[in-house]
């Protein structure tokens, strides 16, 4: 099938055209001719203008593609080689959601011809691929896979907001329901892959070996938030601790922090469901997330006691938000627990204002009830840089003075101020 596809006999498809797949489908465009098929129809516009709604994505990056951006599914039947890069999140009850992978996989099954091959990228927990998409494959095609068609598995390592690390740039995983599979799968990401191809000895494999990335973020990440709770109590300096544990040359560091985003605080709960399923409940794993949820509770509380010392009412303080985003130098607040922060401020009624220069949403004082300025205006009691974002590592301490309701009193979570240049200041 390669020569197929290196000659444009044969066509690539995406399903999924978020920021895993639209670059992915975009990176092989340059060397193939491909599909890009997402069933939400304003995205779809959006990308045929050249205008990435994730915004990690430049015009350029759309130049030099031989690639057809489609909303309809039935277009999918031109492609002989079928990737699927759909979100997998979790539902309120933190149980993996798989509807968007199991439409994804019905939409793909109906057009699948002998011969075909699907791959998926999405995050899932060990088994998924095999016991839930296969199936889906299978009814809708009438094929049975690995006899009729070839299948496997290639977790996306995109990383949103670092600009260092791009798809071509990242190590990939590969694997496929046999050895022929595993070598085309391979084959054809090696394509695009400047940065090599690691051949997964399964499925299982792969899928295990993508979950337990963000796991293992999420538990590292964790225990220093639980480090910089017991620090606070102590009175000591959690980012000071870190420096100077950082001197040995075995020490790992992690800094403690908000954990939100559609990886590390959702994929620990598909590791977790699984293995409930087989009748093991994970101590571990359920700690860590158990510990990053209640973060948000934590700094809000600290704000409050903070103004309860300088005699401040915080029911009658105003207070700014700066970044909602879930990590710095993106737009996504999917997940983001600046939200929880500022429902915790919120519930203490104060009036909480955010701002953030790299979010657009309109509907966040009607889905989540917070109001998102243009520009901070007027003065507030307390100033929390909730995101690092390079804009807000650029502010000086006047600008900030600026917006102070009397003395300045900054909550920089990440610590990216000097606290030496500031009286009032607390860091996680």
């Amino acid at each position: 099938m390669i020569k197929e596809l290196r000659n444009k006999t044969k066509l690539i498809s995406v399903t999924g055209l978020g920021y895993v797949g639209l670059p992915l489908a975009l990176e092989f465009a340059r060397y193939f001719k491909v599909i890009g098929f997402d069933t939400n129809k304003e995205r779809i516009q959006l990308i045929k203008q050249k205008k990435d709604p994730s915004k990690e994505l430049v015009p350029s990056d759309f130049e030099g593609c031989d690639i057809e951006f489609t909303d309809n599914p039935s277009d999918l039947t031109q492609a002989h080689f079928h990737i699927i890069a759909v979100p997998t999140d979790i539902d309120k009850y933190k149980v993996p959601d798989l509807k968007p992978l199991k439409e994804a996989s019905a939409a793909v099954g109906k057009v699948l011809k002998m011969g075909d091959v699907v791959v998926f990228e999405s995050t899932v927990y060990p088994g998924c691929t095999e016991e839930e998409c296969l199936p889906v494959l299978e009814q809708q095609s009438g094929l049975t896979g690995g006899r009729d068609f070839k299948y496997g598995y290639s977790p996306e390592r995109i990383s949103p907001g670092e600009k260092n690390r791009t798809l071509s740039k990242i190590l990939k995983i590969v694997s496929g329901n046999d050895e022929e599979a595993l070598e085309l799968i391979a084959e054809v990401y090696d394509a695009i892959i400047k940065a090599g191809i690691y051949k997964a000895k399964s499925i299982k494999v792969a899928e295990a070996a993508k979950v337990i990335e963000n796991v293992q973020r999420d538990i590292n990440i964790s225990f220093m938030n639980e480090l910089a709770i017991v620090f606070d109590k102590m009175g000591i300096d959690t980012t000071e601790v870190i420096e100077a544990a950082g001197t040995k040359w075995n020490f790992h560091t992690y800094r403690p922090g908000l954990v939100g985003g559609h990886c590390i605080s959702v994929d620990p709960f598909y590791l977790i469901h699984k293995a409930k399923e087989l009748g093991y409940n994970p101590k571990v794993i359920a700690a860590g997330r158990t510990i990053n949820d209640m973060i948000p509770q934590f700094i809000g509380e600290k704000v409050v006691h903070f103004l309860k010392k300088l005699e401040k009412d915080p029911a009658k303080c105003r207070v700014l938000v700066l970044g909602i985003a879930f990590k710095e130098n993106i737009s996504d607040i999917r997940n983001s627990k600046v939200i929880d922060l500022i429902h915790e401020l919120q519930s203490y009624s104060m009036e909480v204002l955010t701002f953030d220069p790299r979010v657009t949403r309109n509907d966040l004082k009607q889905v989540h009830n917070i109001t998102m300025v243009t520009k901070p205006e007027g003065l507030f009691d307390a100033i929390i840089i909730a995101v690092p974002h390079d804009e807000f590592k650029g502010l000086e301490k006047q600008d900030l003075e600026a917006l102070a309701n009397g003395e300045l009193v900054l909550f920089d979570i990440k610590g990216i101020k000097n606290k030496e240049d500031y009286q009032y200041y607390w860091r996680l």
